[in-house]
């Protein structure tokens, strides 16, 4: 594989290309291929059609083979290239981070929501699990009178997220702590977000290679029944909101209604319907504190 796209123009090489993923069993050949050889040339989609008859170089050539043996192996495109796209923002990947997903824009919408119906003035955000800080970030984009702070257990993964405030001009207004979900936290927040870990541990194995093999798993485990996260933390959440405050999370399929009954069980009041993803799956739960 290392010089198959020796010599090749751009146009050769992406249908080669396309051809090699689609071989390999992947569903968006296409578009993962396109995607791969504009980071290689550093062109987009005009790019690639304006410069089509262009041969590549040695050293493109040898880094787009690299791209294609990578892919074909499972690993996602965010992971090869190290971004990904949340929100309309681009935000940097590490090891000790998932790559954020489409689904996860649902908990950013509800918490526009929320914050909206209550005309909160300076906000403050806690995200739990941060991860790449794709949440937190998202609001505080959307949002330029909050302020936040993002926790996690791991140090990397405050590392890049961190990162990507400072690359999103959002640094002097996000703050990262370490610590397990919101023990080191100390209210009062107006709003408590977070994506947990909530996998049965039984199930991972028969996840995606995509998922399975390149997302950190400490990110995936929600125990036995996938609801140790939420055991966890929907407690400690509570402890942590203002009054009227509200505390979201995502849900995995067919997770909402044991949730919202674990948040009930924390002193919270669900006051509306968990909001549904494109795929319609009910993906982020909110409940609130009610002021005394």
């Amino acid at each position: 594989m290392g010089n198959s796209f020796t010599g090749q123009s751009i146009e050769s090489a992406r249908r080669a290309l396309a051809a090699q993923l689609r071989s390999g069993l992947l569903d968006d050949a296409e578009l993962d291929a396109r995607i791969l050889l504009g980071a290689v040339l550093g062109l987009d989609l005009t790019g690639l059609i304006t410069q089509a008859t262009r041969p590549l170089t040695d050293a493109e050539a040898s880094r787009l083979a690299q791209y294609a043996q990578r892919r074909v192996a499972g690993e996602p495109v965010a992971r090869i290239l190290g971004t990904k796209e949340f929100w309309g923002l681009p935000f940097r990947l590490s090891d000790a981070t998932l790559v954020p997903r489409p689904d996860t824009e649902t908990v950013v919408e509800l918490a526009l929501e929320v914050l909206r119906d209550r005309e909160v003035k300076q906000p403050r955000i806690a995200d739990i699990g941060t991860g790449s800080g794709a949440i937190l970030l998202a609001l505080l984009h959307e949002i330029p009178d909050a302020f936040g702070v993002g926790t996690d257990l791991s140090l990397t993964a405050l590392g890049t997220a961190r990162d990507n405030a400072r690359a999103l001009g959002l640094a002097g207004r996000a703050v990262f702590v370490a610590c397990s979900y919101a023990s080191a936290l100390r209210g009062p927040f107006d709003l408590i977000v977070s994506n947990p870990p909530y996998i049965p541990s039984a199930e991972i194995p028969t996840l995606s290679i995509e998922v399975r093999e390149h997302d950190p798993h400490l990110a995936l485990d929600g125990g036995n029944d996938g609801y140790d996260a939420y055991r966890a933390l929907i407690p400690q959440a509570s402890e942590c909101l203002a009054p009227g405050g509200a505390l979201i999370v995502e849900a995995g399929q067919g997770q909402a209604r044991n949730i919202e009954t674990l948040m009930a069980a924390a002193g919270l009041t669900v006051d509306r319907p968990a909001k549904a993803d494109l795929a319609g799956i009910p993906r982020a739960v909110s409940a609130r504190k009610m002021p005394p």
